[in-house]
């Protein structure tokens, strides 16, 4: 290692002057620049000294020596500023082209030098103690005037001050005096530090130059790192983009068939009477149901991530909501021996009430899978100048360390249970999803909950103002079990087993079916069908059609045929589109597909009892 370190010490250093080199010579451009932006302020000072010394020496100086001076001083003064105009024209493109130019303002510096020189040679002895003192200061004031324009040149800044106080030091020692040779050892110190003084100026020029440097390579590698930044963001981008696609398109060919699946699973147990029939009936919507549930998690997930979320905060009544909540989970918390209780329905409150319903929905779902016996109560209150939405559960509850997990994506409680074998206990996305979306509305949620006691989850919303109450039907209070006896709905699917599956349960219900595979079919009937015998009842129609058509457009045809009172369902296999705002202003309600034949029943029952309601979601 001995051996080794001294020639290290050695390479460091001539590196460092290799760069030091490199740099200077890289700056050449921006130091020649500099020297000639000075040149106007040089010129006008020479001239103001040139002023100076002949009003100071015109009556004591004959003019056989004034008046070469002058033109000697006209003659170098005129070259430079022709120099500098000449500049001004030119467009260096090489190092050589910068350093001819650079050679060009050095001989003019060094002219300038020796004609201060000469002048002290020639004036100093003519005058008395006043020209002498001015002189002297004049001089002086270009030497050091020349600092910052010599600076990066340390011998032409050198050999400039060498020819203007040269001459002058000699011209006093020669006097032979006590007082010229003090006078003469003076002037040579002043002009030795001023040489330093260009010395330190040099010094911290290069620093400011390296320092620029390292600044603009600085400056060049972050405009690679944006340009590496940009391409993964534009990349990322893009596979973002495929992500969504790919999700939009497998959660539309994927459910088709499970949607199907449902159907004629439930219009077999209409056929069949057997208890184990029924049991393996109730097995394939519970793996239906719960596939169901693993696509709505992960393309909610992929939507909000996207930034296919949009906020749309309005003011409106919570029991909106909780009717819709009633609606979706009342049967299944029956099924399960719980209570769903929904409390403080007046509440008004400003935020957008479909991410209010999917946080709520998400939470609820979570409370009923999770709790085996007791209640599950929805409640909204108002505290302050905030709106609290709770969902209670008197589940097991959740131990204080994992609280602070039960938002991370697929966390799921360790040992947490759920209340039968037909159900199962989910991906662990529901309450990422809850956070996410409550983050998009800027809503603070939180947890509190004590093992064996139960969970509450808080979602704080501001208050909204109350809206004038719209004229509504009171909901049909009948039983789901309500027979579709003389029903006549028209169905609109262009998937073959779909269609065949939902047409054997409405049927098995007891329904009269009218059922097309597309739009123009839908309008061929219309234009042949007696509103007076064929009023249809409901409208259940796909969203997704033959020729790019579209379910909206199959609403509207039969619509305008049978009026806009007529009820409808629109059934998608994709949750990524947005329907929502578009089936509140169409007035229809969405079911995602697989849609359980539970869940369709319900909705039927719904809607054949608010047939005059309001628009919907």
């Amino acid at each position: 290692m001995n051996a080794v370190a001294p020639a290290q010490a050695v390479a460091l250093p001539e590196v460092a002057a290799s760069d030091r080199a490199e740099a200077h010579l890289s700056a050449l451009p921006e130091e020649v620049s500099s020297v000639y932006a000075y040149m106007p302020a040089t010129l006008a000072g020479y001239m103001a000294g040139i002023g100076v010394i002949a009003f100071l020496h015109w009556a004591i100086t004959p003019a056989s020596v004034m008046l070469p001076w002058l033109s000697a001083f006209g003659v170098v003064w005129l070259g430079r500023a022709w120099t500098a105009r000449q500049f001004a024209r030119a467009t260096p493109q090489t190092m050589a082209d910068w350093q001819r130019w650079r050679i060009y303002g050095n001989i003019g510096t060094l002219c300038s030098g020796a004609l201060w020189g000469a002048t002290a040679w020639i004036f100093y002895p003519t005058g008395d103690n006043i020209q002498q003192v001015g002189l002297i200061i004049l001089v002086y004031t270009f030497c050091v005037a020349a600092v910052p324009v010599l600076c990066s040149q340390p011998r032409i800044y050198a050999a400039f001050a060498t020819l203007c106080f040269a001459p002058m030091a000699v011209r006093i020692a020669s006097e032979g005096t006590a007082y010229s040779y003090q006078l003469a050892g003076i002037l040579l110190l002043i002009i030795s530090l001023t040489n330093v003084l260009a010395r330190s100026y040099r010094q911290a020029l290069l620093r400011v130059i390296d320092l620029k440097l390292q600044a603009d390579e600085l400056l060049v590698q972050l405009r690679v790192e944006k340009l590496a930044a940009d391409a993964a963001r534009r990349e990322a981008e893009v596979a973002n983009r495929s992500k969504t696609q790919f999700f939009t398109a497998a959660s539309h060919d994927l459910r088709q068939p499970l949607h199907a699946m449902g159907l004629f699973a439930e219009a077999l147990r209409n056929k069949s009477h057997d208890d184990e029939v029924a049991h393996l009936v109730n097995s394939i919507n519970a793996s239906v149901d719960a596939l169901e549930e693993l696509f709505s998690e992960l393309l909610d997930i992929t939507r909000i991530d996207s930034g296919g979320v949009a906020v749309n905060p309005q003011h409106f009544e919570i029991g909106d909501i909780f009717r819709k909540l009633r609606l979706h989970f009342e049967s299944t918390a029956f099924e399960k021996g719980l209570a769903l209780r929904l409390r403080g329905d007046k509440h008004m409150v400003h935020a957008d009430p479909l991410l209010v319903e999917r946080i709520l929905r998400n939470l609820v779902s979570n409370a009923i899978r999770y709790t085996l016996d007791g209640t599950v109560l929805v409640g909204c209150r108002r505290r302050g100048n905030r709106v609290l939405l709770q969902v209670w559960d008197t589940g097991e509850g959740i131990s204080e360390q994992e609280q602070d997990r039960v938002f991370e994506e697929f966390y799921q409680v360790p040992g947490s249970n759920v209340a039968n074998t037909h159900e199962r206990k989910g991906l662990g996305l529901g309450l990422s999803i809850v956070k996410r979306l409550a983050g998009l509305m800027e809503a603070p949620i939180t947890i509190r909950s004590q093992l064996g006691r139960g969970t509450v989850f808080t979602l704080e919303l501001p208050p909204g103002k109350a809206i004038p109450a719209a004229v509504t039907a009171a909901p049909d209070k009948s039983p789901l079990g309500l027979t579709l006896e003389g029903r006549l709905i028209v169905v609109v699917e262009d998937e073959p087993a779909v269609r065949s599956g939902l047409e054997a349960l409405l049927r098995s219900w007891g329904a009269n079916i009218a059922s097309f595979d597309s739009v123009a079919s839908c309008s061929a009937w219309t234009q042949e069908a007696d509103p007076t015998v064929t009023m249809p009842d409901l409208l259940i129609v796909d969203y997704r059609l033959e020729n790019g058509k579209n379910g909206v457009e199959a609403i509207a045809v039969l619509r305008d045929r049978f009026g806009m009172h007529v009820p409808a369902i629109m059934v998608t296999g994709s949750t990524m589109t947005g329907h929502e705002k578009e089936a509140q202003d169409k007035n229809f309600h969405l079911l995602i597909k697989p849609v359980v034949p539970n869940k369709l029943r319900a909705m039927i029952a719904f809607k054949l009892g608010v047939k005059s309601g309001p628009p919907s979601r």
